[in-house]
């Protein structure tokens, strides 16, 4: 699948993947569109077949705080608040669920299952003075450490870690409170400073914390060499808001078939909610780093096929104030396509053959009255190549036009212009000119 990865209508933000068994496993939160506020009262999971990434199957809900339809609530009526940022972990043959419902002490769900449903096992028992974050867990990440014992990261703009009693899996142990496990004082650099979002690994005998900086789009990342740290900074992963409409940032990394990702989010509907789940490769190098890696289209791809088509909402790059909207379950385009913006999908595999020496684009639009100017790029619009330009006129329809043929894996990039020229152009610089569908190359 190419990002996002899930289906194009669902809303995962705050992805947590799990490898159990044959199976990845995607937990977050749950979103929707046109929403005016972060998350809803239920929890879905997702998974995918370990030797087939692209084939997500969705195993319904797994947790609510109210009821609905098909199912009651899995908490008491005074716990009827969102739900935010799951995670799932595995102890003795029993899959635990952490998450965080607004205004309560959180709680921990248990399952046979890593699909769950999760039933209600209790919320965080502790002393006072053995919590940070006044005791409700915002955000919680948890890690089970080889010799079985268990501890869970968490807070909002505190970087706060507690051990958990390994025996019942709520209790949170004596004395083991430790505040700014990360720096979240003043005083560090915002790219650094701990916001919110913990997410702990352990790899190659190292901890990892993946959490939000208040440099809120990125992911980063801390490490150190015992479990209640104090953690190191040590850079950022991914950056959401890098030549798009950026926003909060929630995620972590898995290992899948030998291959690392990170897991993250993306905004559409031009709002920092309704958030759609993505994925990129990443690498850790033997000094225990993770060189940042750009957004792309690719999600589980290794490239795109230009000849097949493709939808336009899987744009990598937005610029200039366009951004992507759902209409309906079914239509979700990218809107508000003014003079000057840029929209951008990485990579494209044109393939080699050498022969031809032009193609065609077809692009689908909804006309906006206005006829524009889209021109093609490969490789980015200030120092890449143009291929051509298309002409879109004022209707609702497909356009087509020759392009350069290509070869190879490029990005392509595509930048609206409103074709006016004299003193009338004043008037269409910030005028709507089209709507934008989805797109394919011909030979």
């Amino acid at each position: 699948m190419a990002n996002p990865i899930l289906p194009l209508w669902e809303y995962i933000p705050d992805g947590e993947p799990r490898v159990f068994g044959d199976r990845v496993y995607l937990y977050g939160s749950h979103d929707n569109a046109a929403e005016s506020d972060f998350c809803d009262n239920k929890l879905k999971v997702w998974s995918a077949p370990l030797n087939d990434l692209n084939n997500w199957q969705c195993h319904g809900h797994s947790f609510h705080t109210r009821p609905d339809r098909d199912h009651k609530s899995d908490t008491e009526e005074r716990t009827d608040h969102r739900l935010f940022a799951p995670d799932v972990i595995e102890k003795n043959g029993k899959y635990y669920l952490y998450a965080y419902i607004v205004g309560s002490k959180g709680c921990v769900g248990v399952s046979d299952r890593p699909e769950g449903p999760f039933e209600l096992l209790s919320e965080y028992k502790y002393l006072a003075e053995d919590a940070g974050d006044d005791g409700i867990y915002n955000d919680a990440g948890v890690l089970v450490d080889d010799d079985g014992r268990v501890y869970i990261y968490y807070g909002f703009t505190e970087s706060n870690f507690n051990e958990i009693d390994p025996q019942n899996m709520y209790e949170i142990i004596k004395g083991s409170y430790r505040r700014g496990v990360i720096d979240d004082s003043d005083s560090a650099p915002q790219e650094q400073r701990f916001f919110e979002a913990s997410s702990p690994r352990k790899i190659n005998g190292t901890y990892y914390l993946i959490y939000s900086p208040c440099r809120g789009s990125r992911l980063a990342y801390a490490t150190s060499d015992k479990p209640q740290g104090p953690f190191t900074y040590r850079g950022y992963i991914v950056d959401n808001g890098v030549d798009y409409p950026g926003g909060n940032n929630h995620g972590s990394v898995c290992c899948i078939n030998g291959q690392w990702y990170i897991f993250y989010h993306r905004m559409t509907n031009n709002t920092i909610m309704s958030r759609r789940a993505c994925v990129e490769k990443i690498e850790i190098l033997p000094d225990g780093t993770i060189p940042p890696v750009e957004m792309t289209s690719l999600g589980f791809e290794e490239s795109l096929n230009p000849y097949k088509i493709t939808p336009a909402e899987i744009a990598c790059v937005l610029k200039g104030g366009c951004f992507i909207t759902e209409k309906d379950i079914f239509t979700r385009s990218i809107v508000n396509i003014t003079d000057g913006n840029v929209m951008g999908y990485k990579y494209f595999d044109f393939g080699n053959d050498y022969s031809t020496k032009t193609m065609k684009l077809a692009v689908k639009v909804r006309g906006m009255g206005t006829k524009t100017k889209l021109k093609i790029y490969a490789d980015g619009c200030e120092d890449g190549e143009l291929l051509g330009e298309c002409e879109i006129g004022t209707a609702d329809g497909v356009y087509t036009a020759a392009v350069k043929a290509l070869t190879g894996v490029h990005s392509i990039f595509f930048k609206a212009e409103h074709g006016v020229e004299g003193w009338t152009a004043q008037y269409f610089e910030n005028k709507p000119l089209f709507e934008f569908e989805e797109f394919t190359f011909m030979k």
